[in-house]
């Protein structure tokens, strides 16, 4: 028997969804950007969430879908709306 399981629900400090979104980053892979986003939204709240964008509820819905196809920009300002800024490191330390 399998249940269901949803990342949502285990997102339940700010540390949790930072770890998690800094592990997807770190794949790269756009469509599991797309989730990940839609995962951290429900743990926050998506309502809050579109409020904050200046979108409606629904919009944000359709953008996270499985068919949507958020731009980076897009990307971006739902970090931010979720609390959380992209910085750039280095991969490799450089060696002197």
């Amino acid at each position: 028997m399998t249940f269901p399981y949803d990342t949502a629900e285990h997102l339940k400090t700010e540390e949790d969804i930072v770890f998690y979104i800094e592990a997807v980053l770190e794949d790269g892979d756009p469509n599991l950007v797309r989730d990940t986003i839609g995962v951290v939204a429900r743990a926050r709240a998506m309502t809050q969430v579109a409020r904050e964008l200046g979108l409606p509820r629904e919009a944000l819905f359709r953008m996270i879908a499985a068919e949507g196809n958020p731009d980076a920009d897009t990307v971006v300002s739902v970090l931010r709306a979720l609390g959380r800024q992209r910085t750039i490191e280095p991969a490799i330390a450089p060696t002197h």
